[in-house]
């Protein structure tokens, strides 16, 4: 439970962050549930915003919270999103995907001024690269993403029985060297059907990392983004 508490801590933090007439991009997965309930909880008390979710399980809380939920497809910039992350270093470098929601959760990212990643300590390594990469593969390209994906020198897991919200597949790729993530990500990105991946290597603004109760705070260097 100690871990649960850390993530509501963090994320309780990364909402306190978000002011009157934000337009608000929600991640997906068990951390950024907290958010959604600390942002439900500040909307009851008055707060008005408008929120766009990388997922329908996101988009379903929402509004049960009372969040005003918009089409992201409607938005070109947002003012913050918070999501979490399945691993994230001192660099702000981090793999995300574990939700399966990776290919939107960057977009929302990437339309964002400041995106914020909460996330407990177990999440906080030195060098990321332990966690699997999800990549989102294009169903009909099945076969050959997955041959350059092990090209690479990944061994691919796909999820039995799951799709996303795009209706696409996942590869979970584990990779023996991550030394170059930069470099790594280029070349995925490069295989034609292989629509997005879980490395966040430049998109992360803030981190809210809690352990043990503790939350601190780890901001990238502007000029560096």
């Amino acid at each position: 439970m100690a871990h649960e508490n850390d993530k509501r801590l963090a994320a309780e933090a990364a909402v306190a962050e978000i002011a009157e007439g934000m337009r608000v991009g929600l991640g997906t997965g068990s951390t950024a549930a907290f958010a959604i309930e600390a942002l439900a909880r500040r909307v009851a008390e008055g707060l008005k915003v408008e929120a766009v979710a990388t997922s329908d399980a996101t988009a379903a809380a929402a509004f049960a919270g009372g969040i005003v939920v918009r089409d992201f497809a409607d938005f070109a910039t947002l003012d913050v999103a918070i999501d979490g992350a399945d691993e994230i270093d001192g660099d702000l470098r981090a793999i995300k995907g574990a939700g399966g929601a990776m290919l939107r959760e960057k977009a929302v990212a990437a339309a964002a001024r400041r995106f914020v990643v909460i996330a407990d300590g177990s999440k906080r390594v030195e060098r990321i690269g332990a966690a699997p990469v999800p990549v989102e593969v294009l169903p009909f390209a099945r076969a050959s993403v997955l041959a350059r994906l092990e090209a690479l020198g990944a061994a691919v897991t796909v999820r039995p029985g799951y799709e996303t919200d795009n209706g696409n597949l996942v590869a979970d790729c584990r990779f023996a060297d991550l030394s170059d993530p930069h470099a790594l990500a280029a070349r995925i990105a490069a295989i034609p059907g292989a629509l997005g991946h879980g490395l966040f290597l430049d998109e992360v603004d803030t981190a809210y990392i809690a352990a043990e109760g503790i939350v601190t705070r780890l901001e990238r260097d502007r000029s560096s983004r």
